[in-house]
């Protein structure tokens, strides 16, 4: 992709906070960019979007958007329809991308669908769902079919831990969806205008990689490199980058899965607005590959020059 100056880009609006579940953290996303993008001489303007978002994005001059906003009405394509049908351009993936991204249940049936690995999985939208859910085996892990950052999830052993994850899922999401747990080690791979960054396997004592694991924790431990072997790490970027385009999702990214203990990985999810907070992974393996934060952010601001899909 063609190198960009700050002039280049005009006049961007960095949109951070929203109202999801995931405010707190894309404030503090939205705060290192914005603190990334001054240093670089890029005119910005940081806002917070309410109901009058549209009109200011409109009356505001601007050239261009940036999106930090994590979770639902910023993630999920519903601000990238209005963008496209306002013209202006924006970061990321676009409403295919953005919406497939967000749906954890819809982005496992097609990837399923293409044959790709994914765990077996049941979506639980009333209590007589329990059953076909249960039928699946425990352990389970039980989610919010929309959410991100790990919140509302929770691992259970049997029908009634099931039963309560459930109405604990659903106070953020009518649609919940339960997958055979996966025990074998996490990683997660960056994906940055197309290529895929150095895996992360993220290591720790918490029961799964939670809230709590990704943003507060101090034991949470970080591995980049992996510790695989080269070969296997280019399977596995390549895996990573065809679940990312068989959603739609294009500009940066994030896929997560895991591996049994035969090597063999399984697809968790995508996220087509990663966090870029201090303890984001993004930033971490964009280091390990020379990449610091503030060309990184620059280079997710080149997607918005870019066609969105």
């Amino acid at each position: 992709m063609q190198q960009h100056r700050a002039a280049d880009f005009g006049k961007v609006a960095l949109l951070l906070g929203g109202q999801s579940a995931e405010r707190a953290i894309s404030l503090r996303s939205g705060a290192a960019v914005l603190a990334a993008l001054q240093r670089q001489g890029v005119q910005v303007e940081a806002l917070d979007p309410d109901t009058s978002i549209l009109e200011r994005l409109r009356a505001g001059g601007f050239q261009r958007v940036f999106i930090m906003l994590h979770g639902r009405g910023g993630e999920d394509g519903k601000l990238q329809g209005a963008l496209d049908t306002m013209g202006l351009p924006y970061t990321g993936s676009g409403v295919l991308g953005s919406a497939l991204g967000m749906d954890k249940y819809r982005s496992k049936y097609l990837w399923q669908g293409l044959g790709l690995p994914t765990a077996p999985f049941a979506l639980i939208q009333r209590e007589e769902d329990l059953t076909a859910a249960s039928d699946l085996g425990f352990p389970l892990m039980v989610k919010p079919a929309c959410e991100g950052s790990s919140i509302g999830m929770a691992k259970v052993e049997d029908a009634q831990q099931l039963r309560t994850a459930w109405e604990t899922a659903r106070r953020f999401d009518a649609r919940v969806l339960a997958e055979r747990w996966l025990p074998g080690p996490e990683f997660t791979c960056a994906i940055l205008q197309g290529e895929a960054l150095p895996l992360i396997r993220l290591e720790t004592p918490r029961t799964f990689y939670d809230y709590k694991a990704k943003y507060q924790a101090t034991d949470t431990r970080y591995h980049c490199p992996c510790g695989l072997d080269p070969t296997e790490e280019a399977r596995l970027q390549a895996l990573a980058v065809e679940a990312f385009h068989a959603l739609g999702a294009s500009g940066w990214g994030r896929v997560d899965f895991m591996l049994d203990a035969a090597g063999a990985p399984t697809l968790l999810e995508i996220n087509t607005v990663p966090g870029m907070t201090d303890h984001s992974l993004v930033p971490m393996a964009a280091r390990a590959r020379g990449i610091d934060f503030d060309e990184l952010v620059l280079r997710i601001l080149q997607t918005s020059v870019a066609e969105n899909g």
